[in-house]
């Protein structure tokens, strides 16, 4: 326990400098208004990491004082690009630029980098899959653990003073060492996600080539908000919806919490909701990465748990 400990703040340390040092910054008008493609309504970043082609963009830059010349031309972006911006941009999203760019160029076709996007999300979580899958074994551990642990909080429900609790929790603790529970092995990769969540966002954010490709009539760069009033807006539709059963069933699948109680019941509608209205407001190619996300997730925990069933009839 001691050990997990150790290694949570070891990597909440690396992860605060990463975040601290290098971010996106938005491009704003002589009134400091964000500026966007008039097209896409995309919101701009100032420092894009190397030049647009899209002619609403090149105008917008142009217009407010970007000099576009000094950039590199996206196929011939490397990490070694442009001037050092810090831990968190030389080390994570230029890297990740990089290689969405590279296998974007590879495949070579019309969504070429959305395709990238599924491709690179991907591989990230069959590398983390050895790690997730822990976290998978325990969420069924958990389940199967509940109805003990559901009475052990019945049995000092309204008990406050500190006898009482320390009495619960070592209980609580008997009930995990029985069912060899580890509450702290699903926190690595979650602390992973956001991170790697912000990278996305920046490198999409960052890079012409990225959000200004078209795939099945989504722009990346544009947010579903704005492609609602598209003429592909349908395409927009579909990818929220695709998010939204792909978050729920993904939460829910993890809630190792007592689902007959009212609270727990709700918690993958609001987790839900909470992210359909944040993904409103993001690029669609990040839309793509999370959605790609869930559904690993979700194939992971029937596997899981399929596996686990079969091994408990042998």
């Amino acid at each position: 326990m001691k050990r997990n400990k150790t290694k949570l703040k070891i990597i909440t340390i690396i992860m605060l400098l990463l975040l601290t040092t290098g971010c996106t910054k938005v491009l704003v008008d002589e009134n400091k208004q964000p500026v966007k493609n008039e097209v896409t309504q995309q919101k701009l970043t100032e420092n894009i990491l190397c030049q647009p082609t899209d002619k609403a963009t090149i105008k917008a830059y142009e217009k407010n004082g970007v000099n576009l010349e000094k950039l590199p031309k996206c196929d011939d972006f490397k990490v070694t690009s442009g001037k050092y911006e810090g831990l968190w941009t030389s080390f994570l999203v230029k890297p990740l630029a990089v290689v969405l760019l590279a296998i974007g160029k590879l495949l070579g076709f019309t969504g070429k980098y959305a395709v990238s996007i599924i491709i690179v999300s991907l591989a990230i979580r069959l590398i983390a899959y050895p790690v997730t899958k822990k976290t998978a074994l325990q969420s069924e551990l958990i389940k199967k653990a509940q109805p003990e642990l559901n009475r052990i909080q019945k049995k000092y429900q309204g008990k406050e003073d500190q006898e009482s609790m320390i009495k619960q929790n070592q209980e609580i603790l008997m009930v995990y060492k029985k069912y060899n529970i580890n509450p702290m092995s699903g926190c690595l990769f979650s602390m992973l996600q956001l991170p790697l969540f912000i990278a996305f966002f920046e490198a999409v954010q960052r890079t012409p080539a990225l959000f200004e490709d078209k795939f099945i009539g989504l722009q990346l760069g544009t947010t579903p908000v704005a492609g609602f009033s598209t003429a592909t807006f349908y395409a927009y539709i579909i990818l929220m919806i695709v998010i939204g059963l792909t978050t729920f069933y993904s939460f829910k699948m993890n809630s190792t919490g007592n689902m007959q109680e009212p609270s727990m019941k709700m918690m993958p509608l609001m987790m839900t909701g909470m992210i359909i209205v944040t993904a409103l407001f993001m690029p669609s190619g990040l839309g793509i990465y999370w959605a790609t996300s869930n559904l690993f997730t979700i194939v992971q925990n029937i596997l899981v748990k399929r596996s686990k069933e079969a091994n408990g009839k042998a």
